[in-house]
């Protein structure tokens, strides 16, 4: 049986919203002579659906999401590979090319508004912080 949890993709007026997984943890990135800090992560968005023969199929969707400033600082000190989040943000289309001289072409997502779902503890039940615990007035804790 498919989880029941709603894993979307959504744009919306120029802002993407995606709810999903981290597949790793956060990497920290340090940009420019100004030392801005960028937490970039991967996330996967799940999408289910029943094939013509009507048998069950779950398609996979990786989106590198980026985050920056005080935001990024707050999701590389709760985020882990496996939690929760829902981004909202903008699209980016990254171009560059390769030592060899190839070139490449991503897009990513520029967050603006993370919110951690809550943590699982083993069991299938959410461990919610505690009230002594203080979030960054940045990131909503979606309970």
């Amino acid at each position: 049986m498919h989880k029941k949890h709603l894993h979307r993709v959504i744009l919306y007026h120029g802002q993407v919203i995606i709810e999903g997984n981290l597949v790793k943890d956060p990497e920290k990135v340090m940009v420019g002579d100004t030392g801005r800090t960028l937490a970039r992560f991967p996330l996967a968005v799940n999408r289910y659906y029943k094939n013509g023969n009507k048998e069950p199929v779950e398609e996979v969707l990786f989106i590198t999401t980026q985050v920056w400033g005080p935001l990024a600082e707050g999701c590389l000190n709760y985020l882990q590979k496996g939690r929760g989040v829902r981004v909202v943000g903008r699209l980016r289309q990254e171009r560059w090319n390769d030592k060899d001289g190839g070139s490449h072409e991503r897009i990513v997502v520029v967050a603006e508004h993370v919110e951690f779902k809550p943590e699982q503890n083993g069991k299938g039940n959410p461990q919610v912080k505690k009230e002594d615990e203080e979030l960054p007035e940045d990131i909503e804790l979606e309970l």
